[in-house]
């Protein structure tokens, strides 16, 4: 049987090197089509051979190892770290040499043999020349991420394998390592990669940059980006320059920021990039610096700036110096709470990085606000915030509201069209709350625009959009993948990080958040709570979340004279401690109570899936929110 397999592959190999139709499967992918062709024609390896991969002695290894020691030191943490991000289970993460030899490999104790039995041993050789197209090997040659799973391996013996790689190079832009995650699990679909591989990206980013600051331990360092806030992340541009002002080395970040190649900066003077000369830059410097400060190219670029190393002691023009933002301190959100701050630290950083997020969240916890605050922290914070909710708009609309229509394309269309919520997030951000509740027939051309970055209006052509986007839900989407009302494809293109929100309930800073939220709706008044009053509305349990604080709040700061809310002020559910319950005894109003239960029972058999939902009752969705909002039902 195993044999059968080998055959079956190795012809599949050869059929798509012959360069005959195959218009799906594995030789579909150009990339893997020409690796296979070098695999055959310059490397000269059988698809159907069944030998082990070719592992270095243990001294080639320590020697090899000893050469990488400060990187695999670096990665050891990243690396362990990434483990636990991918739930452990059913991968290794390991890291090679810049040949494709195995140094360093985190797994589970109990999987260790499997990913043996695979090949994945220290000291294991997996460049292409020797193992064919695999994620190592054929990340080292075409020198970017990329993903090889299952049937595109080369060889047969590692179809079993789904590999994703991503290279991590020195300061000088040569290649140190390649960093690659690999599961033998049959059941892992390309599509579930998408996740996979931003992580593994991000990861390999991360050591980059670790690397390169202590490389430079002992030399001047200018990190750089153009929003003070960025500073610090791992967006940031990073550049070393020695005593003598000559630049040393610069990462690929600084390249992009200062619109030059690499060749155009190494040994020049770093007075002749920037609009200031060496003395005032030096005169920045800090040991620990933490205040970022602004700095002008000299072709009239803004940057923000922080220099590292031993300040010299000349006068230089006073600037007020800008704070890099802290999480705490985010316009427009409070952030007390740890958890919370930890959860906007990773989301901001993996958002730079083009990695979409899921935010998940009860209904009013603010996932908004918090996809708001993470855009206006970034580098996209100059650019359109637009946001959708994909409940709260008629399924017959939502395609035009999202996609637009060129004037004329149906009846009833404006003359001079509309722009959809693509176009008008162009450059920035789009916010996709309620995800769960797209139609199917969307989700698949949404996801087509995320793949190929064009979004094509109702009855217009395909239009360029740079777009990042942020999702949100209240529903377990990973339920909607399995009873078939979300698309599987379309859940793992979103969910580049899931951020999980926590209900105020769970808060530790809901008193920080009481009087963030008091005072933005009491504006320019003075408004102060008595201490009963505070007392009980933090004792409240809040069903509704920050969004039935914030309102309260609002009607409270609307309603107090003298700038003063007291006990006798709140609510009475409040007062009481526990949410208002019906005035009017259930055998007064049975017609509604009976339609409460229908509406319930009937979301319940639904799982809560709004278009099902007023299928199965005959009504519009329209109608159906209506009447969740008669009822109370959240």
């Amino acid at each position: 049987m195993h044999s059968n397999h080998l055959s079956r592959h190795a012809q599949q190999v050869l059929t798509v090197t012959q360069g005959k139709a195959h218009l799906q499967g594995p030789g579909s992918d150009p990339s893997i089509a020409r690796s296979w062709l070098r695999c055959l024609e310059d490397y000269h390896l059988d698809p159907a051979q069944n030998l082990a991969p070719t592992v270095l002695e243990h001294g080639r290894v320590l020697e090899s190892r000893e050469r990488l020691q400060q990187v695999l030191h670096i990665a050891g943490t990243e690396m362990t770290s990434l483990h636990q991000q991918l739930s452990g289970a059913g991968h290794a993460v390991l890291l090679t040499d810049a040949r494709g030899v195995i140094l360093n490999c985190v797994t589970a104790p109990s999987e260790r043999k499997i990913f043996e039995r695979a090949g994945l041993w220290l000291g294991a050789d997996w460049s292409e020349s020797c193992e064919g197209t695999n994620g190592i090997g054929t990340c080292l040659v075409e020198r970017q991420a990329l993903t090889i799973h299952q049937e595109e391996h080369f060889r047969g013996r590692h179809t079993g394998l789904t590999c994703s790689a991503s290279p991590v190079f020195d300061p000088h832009g040569e290649l140190l390592a390649v960093l690659d995650v690999s599961s033998a699990r049959p059941d892992v679909s390309r599509q579930s990669q998408f996740h996979t591989m931003a992580l593994v990206n991000l990861s390999a980013k991360m050591i980059e940059s670790c690397y390169f600051l202590r490389c430079f331990d002992n030399q001047w360092l200018l990190r750089f980006h153009l929003q003070a806030e960025s500073v610090g992340l791992f967006s940031e541009g990073l550049l070393a320059f020695d005593g003598e002002g000559r630049i040393c080395a610069v990462n690929q970040s600084a390249l992009n920021l200062l619109g030059h190649l690499r060749g155009g900066l190494l040994g020049q003077r770093v007075e002749d990039f920037f609009d200031c000369s060496l003395d005032e830059l030096l005169g920045r410097a800090s040991a620990q610096a933490s205040a970022s400060w602004p700095l002008r190219t000299r072709d009239g670029r803004h940057l923000f700036a922080v220099l590292r190393g031993q300040p010299r002691s000349v006068p230089v023009p006073v600037v007020p110096a800008l704070k890099t933002l802290e999480p705490a301190r985010v316009p427009g959100i409070c952030l007390g709470d740890t958890a919370l701050q930890e959860h906007f630290r990773k989301a901001l950083r993996v958002f730079e990085r083009d990695v979409p997020l899921l935010i998940h969240g009860e209904t009013g916890s603010g996932k908004e606000a918090f996809a708001k605050a993470v855009h206006h922290a970034s580098q996209r914070a100059g650019k359109q915030f637009v946001a959708l909710n994909c409940a709260a708009i008629p399924e017959s609309l939502i395609e035009s509201e999202l996609f637009g229509y060129r004037g004329g394309s149906f009846t009833g269309a404006r003359k001079e069209g509309m722009r959809g919520k693509l176009q008008q997030a162009d450059g920035g951000t789009l916010f996709l709350d309620e995800i769960g509740d797209m139609p199917l027939a969307l989700q698949t051309r949404l996801l087509r625009v995320l793949e190929d970055r064009q979004v094509v209006p109702i009855g217009g052509e395909p239009e360029a959009v740079n777009v990042r986007v942020i999702s949100a839900t209240h529903r377990q989407l990973l339920e909607r993948v399995q009873d078939g009302s979300f698309r599987e494809d379309l859940y793992y293109r979103l969910n580049g990080l899931e951020i999980p929100l926590p209900a105020l309930r769970e808060r530790s800073d809901k008193s920080q958040l009481l009087d963030f939220l008091l005072t933005e709706e009491s504006g320019a008044e003075q408004v102060t709570l008595d201490e009963p009053a505070r007392q009980a509305l933090l004792g409240f349990d809040w069903p509704g979340n920050v969004r039935q604080m914030r309102n309260v709040l609002r009607t409270l700061a609307a309603l107090c004279d003298g700038g003063r809310i007291g006990l006798e002020d709140l609510p009475a559910m409040i007062r009481q401690g526990r949410p208002q319950m019906e005035t009017v005894s259930p055998s007064e109003r049975p017609l509604e109570d009976a339609e409460r239960l229908a509406l319930l029972s009937a979301l319940e058999q639904t799982r809560w899936h709004m278009t099902n939902t007023a299928e199965q009752l005959g009504i519009s969705r329209n109608t159906l929110y209506r009447k969740l909002r008669k009822h109370a039902i959240n």
